[in-house]
């Protein structure tokens, strides 16, 4: 069943085309990716497909009887309106029935509880049985509970940036959505919440376009790609792998058929050149012809990046040790008795939730906090590189290049040449265009990236990067990934992005609170399997710590299987590999790409209760195996 049908849609800004004609569709249950470079059209492309803006030429249909809810990167919440009127000013029966009784609860929380608030609670309550609303209710309490949303009274203009992200997107959740169109849902989310989200989002039966940087997040959620380039749109059914291979083979093709152009220009610009004025008809039309390879030979063609290798400056054997270190704020307690002594080459990964001290740790490594204990030395020979969230601070308003030019002009790479300043940033897409725009005219996101490379340019040997990823589109963080990858220095990064994480680090500092950094060796990816598990043992802790009831005297049992749970675990251990095998197999078919949106939507749906039965079935597993030990 066809959801959203793009025709031959195109548009431009001022002299820029962003896409011409292009045309795709979703189907019910497709849960499909938009990506593209910074500034190419894809939230352009959005607002066109959720009516916000209009194309130049062709049309969006969506069909009639669906509900379409849209999150933009900008919320249009009216600034003194409460939080309670921004999130329920959907005219729904429903959605007002929730609205009257979670204003009823905050109010008696808040200590009205006169004859009158107890009135007016006993109707919402009526309401919500009539309408059987209690399961939409209960999704509406834990959407706000998981994004933090307590205080439902507040003015809308008393929310910072990043507590309003999280209205906006809490409000495109609990709609009774058919097709959710989402623009960078997971900015200003810490790990822990993207993953609440992925998991959410992968188990909703709904449609879903969004645009993404997250590639963690796109790998788990959606199960196609379309990727908005030089002005067309390309379709890959697969997954995220999948897409990175094929638009390779895309390039590679391309480069070939543009080369081949090229040749037949060249052959064909001598023989203008040594041929006289045209006069036959025959010569008229090859020399019409030859126009128009011009105009295709001159058009550019896109290019895979290639990686580079930088020479980093020579690092002594004493890298950076930290030596019982301690920091508080008045109602904090950020680290508590922490050292860690740093080796040659490693590269580390800080996580931990939003307001955890994560950046006040790096600002005590550069000296720009000073703790109240311990010791932090650094080595003779390091070179820091330090990249902060705060931006550069300048006096001054020049161009770009001449910014970047008093740091470093040359950048000697691994193989002995030199790449100059301007060809190392247009590698990290600024344009040689860009690079004589003064600073002040850049774009927020431009000024980070800048920032960023400007670090990076300085050659230092021991990296400090805090979020270098936000604002980046996918390309970029590919660049960054494979660069930091071929780094021979030292790597500390905080990054919400797990991908970049995954390919990158040794180990991680998790930041768990009340002043204890946990140390985990392995990616992020390992963290996340070993908490899993020790959430499953406490759980277990937790449920053997409860009561039991009082049961009738027996005689005491010794402590092994009986016959049926001997059965059991044979067939618990038959189980998990069957269903191991199974979910290999789902994979292997949603990184092929082969298959119908409904085929996808079917598969997904199988691999979350493979997932589900997996951790029912192992727990259960676990148990036995114990008491049989």
């Amino acid at each position: 069943m066809n959801y959203l049908t793009v025709d031959k849609v195109s548009k431009s800004v001022g002299e820029k085309e962003l896409f011409h004609q292009i045309t795709f569709g979703l189907e019910k249950g497709q849960k499909s990716a938009l990506i593209a470079r910074n500034g190419t059209g894809k939230s352009t492309l959005l607002n066109i497909i959720a009516g916000f803006d209009t194309p130049d030429e062709g049309q969006v249909i969506i069909r009639n009887d669906i509900v379409v809810s849209y999150l933009p990167q900008r919320d249009d919440f009216q600034e003194d309106n409460s939080v309670l009127d921004a999130l329920f000013d959907a005219d729904t029966p429903v959605l007002k029935a929730i609205k009257e009784y979670e204003t009823c609860v905050t109010l008696m929380e808040n200590g009205h509880a006169d004859a009158v608030s107890q009135e007016r609670m006993e109707k919402a309550i009526s309401d919500l049985d009539r309408l059987q609303a209690w399961d939409y209710e209960s999704k509406v309490k834990e959407i706000l509970s998981k994004f933090g949303i307590n205080d439902v009274l507040k003015n809308v203009g008393e929310l910072s940036g990043g507590q309003r992200k999280k209205a906006a997107l809490a409000k495109t959740l609990i709609a009774d959505t058919d097709l959710l169109i989402l623009d960078e849902p997971t900015n200003h989310l810490d790990i822990e919440m993207t993953e609440w989200l992925e998991n959410y989002l992968s188990s909703a039966n709904i449609t879903l376009l969004m645009v993404t940087h997250d590639r963690s997040f796109l790998d788990r959620v959606c199960n196609d790609i379309f990727e908005l380039s030089n002005g067309q749109l390309y379709h890959y059914r697969g997954k995220y792998d999948y897409f990175l291979e094929k638009k390779a083979e895309r390039l590679a093709n391309a480069a070939a058929e543009h080369e081949k152009l090229r040749q037949l220009y060249r052959k064909e610009l001598a023989w203008v050149h040594t041929s006289p004025q045209a006069r036959t008809s025959k010569a008229r039309a090859r020399i019409n012809n030859f126009e128009k390879l011009q105009e295709q030979v001159n058009v550019r063609s896109e290019a895979a990046p290639e990686a580079f290798k930088v020479q980093a400056e020579r690092i002594g054997h004493k890298i950076l040790e930290i030596s019982h270190l301690d920091f508080s704020y008045p109602d904090q307690t950020i680290v508590k008795d922490f050292s860690y002594i740093f080796k040659k080459g490693e590269k580390c990964g800080i996580v931990g939730k939003n307001g955890s001290g994560k950046s006040t740790f790096l600002k005590m490594i550069m000296g720009e906090v000073i703790p109240d204990g311990g010791k932090i030395t650094p080595g003779q020979t390091i070179k820091f590189g330090y990249f902060s969230q705060n931006g550069m601070l300048y006096t001054g308003n020049k161009i770009v290049l001449e910014l970047v030019k008093e740091h470093a002009e040359v950048i000697r790479m691994e193989n002995g040449n030199y790449m100059s300043a301007s060809n190392f940033l247009n590698h990290f897409g600024f344009p040689y265009s860009l690079q004589y725009t003064y600073y002040d005219d850049l774009s927020g996101g431009e000024k980070r990236k800048l920032h960023l490379l400007i670090t990076l340019l300085k050659n230092p040997n021991f990296l400090i990067l805090d979020e270098p990823t936000n604002d980046f589109d996918i390309d970029t963080l590919n660049l960054l990934e494979d660069f930091l990858g071929n780094f021979e220095g030292c790597l500390l990064i905080v990054s919400h992005d797990r991908w970049l994480m995954n390919k990158l680090v040794d180990h991680l500092f998790v930041f768990e609170g009340d002043g204890v950094i946990r140390d985990c060796w392995g990616n992020y990816e390992d963290y996340r399997q070993e908490r899993e598990k020790e959430r499953r043992i406490q759980k277990r802790i937790e449920k053997a710590a409860r009561p039991e009831p009082v049961k009738p005297q027996r005689e005491p049992q010794p402590n092994k299987l009986t016959y049926k749970e001997k059965r059991e675990l044979e067939a618990l251990e038959t189980d998990i590999a069957n269903l191991e095998i199974e979910k290999k197999i789902l994979e292997e078919k949603m990184s092929i790409g082969q298959g119908s949106p409904e085929d996808f939507a079917e598969w997904g749906k199988r691999y979350n209760e493979i997932n589900q039965l997996l951790d029912e079935k192992t727990e259960r597993w676990m148990e036995l195996s114990e008491k049989e030990s």
